[in-house]
């Protein structure tokens, strides 16, 4: 399965795959670039426990959950207000 992505960097995600992970309108996508070069998305999960499990590695798990936490009050909230 293909897309194409817009001028605006937007692009759509094919039917069957959001079929097949339940994907729906405002559902979060995280981008992971892998040492090899390859881009994996993978759904977010709304709660944050649930987000949070499975990635304890390297003991940075706390630092990482704490790091995307802010990235998303920053991103809702650009002028820290």
């Amino acid at each position: 399965m293909r897309s194409t992505i817009t001028a605006r960097g937007q692009t759509v995600i094919p039917a069957p795959i959001r079929a097949r992970f339940a994907l729906g309108p405002s559902q979060r996508l995280e981008w992971i670039v892998e040492a090899d070069g390859s881009i994996r998305v993978v759904p977010v999960n709304p709660s944050p426990v649930k987000a949070f499990r499975g990635m304890g590695r390297c003991g940075a798990s706390t630092a990482r959950l704490l790091a995307d936490r802010e990235a998303e009050r920053q991103a809702e909230h650009p002028t820290g207000h």
